[in-house]
């Protein structure tokens, strides 16, 4: 007898990793997955429905959900039968970049709101039952900003050590109870809102920076984030096959990273634990020598860096 599909609860999914993944996962094969697919705004459902297909209504389910409201948490675990979620993948998530000086505190607050007290309070709201059934599966979707903080993206950076901080503490005591958590890291992922982000950022004005710093950002920043989107960044569809892996993983990983062409930029930090080598190297690299930083993400787009592995 066939084992009853798994119920996984996604959050963010209207675009990007979150649409993927719930795509992949609904037209899973062997039929091993139900997937409620939620989203803030149900306005934005019609890219998610189009996508699924003859899924919808079978193996995928759409619902609203605000991570960052108890009652909306509540509101649609009602919705779920027996309110029994077996995978829940933590995804929604916002950005903010920018000089710190221009930035609002309300706006910072609002990254944590959503990338870290969002996923915490998801999982405070799924916890008991996985505990009550001794089983489940936490997958984060985090960062590689998580493992290395990146210039003029302080907050986001912040919140993503944070999720990983908490989660891996987590990870310690949920063994006990036959729950695996997983921090997935995409490096820079290519999607529609870090095209429009990118954008808008272009032409802000940042009140309250000075202008060096203003034009460090400008000048100097956002052209080479655009060369290491354009040459290291992966589609939303190649982080979600590794999502779907991790998902499906008898052991689940701890962390694991999505993007080996970024390995060679986050392995700095790795050889000298001080972190001194990282920053330096990073500061000369945008300040000093922005043409070897662009000769260098083109060397990364080779294809000698195109095999997703498991870290060590």
């Amino acid at each position: 007898m066939a084992d009853a599909p798994r119920t996984v609860l996604i959050s963010g999914c209207s675009s990007g990793i979150g649409l993927e993944l719930a795509v992949q996962l609904a037209h899973d094969p062997r039929q091993r997955y139900h997937v409620v697919a939620t989203m803030r705004d149900l306005g934005k459902k019609g890219t998610l429905e189009a996508a699924a297909g003859e899924a919808l209504g079978q193996t995928l389910t759409v619902a609203q959900l605000d991570v960052c409201s108890d009652e909306s948490v509540a509101q649609c675990l009602s919705c779920i039968q027996g309110g029994e979620v077996d995978v829940l993948v933590n995804n929604a998530g916002v950005g903010l970049v920018g000089p710190l000086e221009g930035l609002s505190l309300a706006a910072m607050q609002n990254v944590f709101d959503t990338n870290f007290f969002g996923a915490v309070r998801l999982v405070k709201a799924v916890l008991p039952g996985m505990k009550r059934r001794r089983q489940g599966h936490i997958v984060v979707v985090s960062s590689v900003m998580g493992l290395q903080g990146v210039v003029f993206n302080e907050a986001y950076a912040a919140s993503k050590f944070a999720v990983e901080g908490f989660f891996e503490s987590l990870a310690v005591q949920l063994l006990q109870f036959n729950i695996f958590i997983s921090l997935v890291e995409p490096g820079p992922v290519i999607t529609e809102f870090e095209g429009k982000l990118l954008e808008q950022v272009s032409t802000a004005e940042f009140p309250g920076t000075d202008p060096d710093t203003l034009s460090y950002f400008q000048d100097l920043y956002l052209p080479a984030s655009r060369e290491l989107f354009h040459n290291v960044g992966q589609s939303p569809q190649d982080v979600a096959k590794v999502i779907v892996k991790v998902i499906g993983s008898a052991r689940p990983p701890l962390r694991r990273q999505t993007n080996t062409r970024y390995t060679p930029l986050t392995a700095l930090k790795a050889m000298d634990p001080s972190g001194s080598l990282y920053v330096r190297t990073s500061h000369c690299l945008l300040f000093r020598w922005p043409r070897l930083l662009k000769l260098g993400l083109r060397c990364l787009a080779c294809s000698c860096f195109r095999t997703p592995v498991w870290p060590r």
